[in-house]
């Protein structure tokens, strides 16, 4: 009974890590269009937004950087 309730919430947990880290990735994509095409134009309004994409961009680096190197890091273990 004890292996099951560990092997489920072991199982669970990783589906929502790769869950999160989709979305994550998924925004960041989304984030670095739109930052992009905000500074295609050169008026003060789309300066801004890009100025404030690039806020909510960084953190995602982040954790890219940190899934990118927990995925290796599982690679290695096995």
């Amino acid at each position: 009974m004890i292996v099951t309730v560990t092997s489920v919430t072991t199982a669970t947990a990783a589906g929502l890590a790769s869950v999160i880290g989709g979305v994550s990735m998924a925004a960041l994509i989304v984030f670095l269009i739109a930052r992009e095409m905000a500074l295609a134009r050169k008026s003060d309004v789309s300066m801004r937004i890009a100025r404030y994409l690039h806020i909510s961009i960084l953190p995602l680096f982040l954790v890219m950087g940190v899934i990118v190197i927990t995925r290796v890091l599982e690679t290695l273990a096995q």
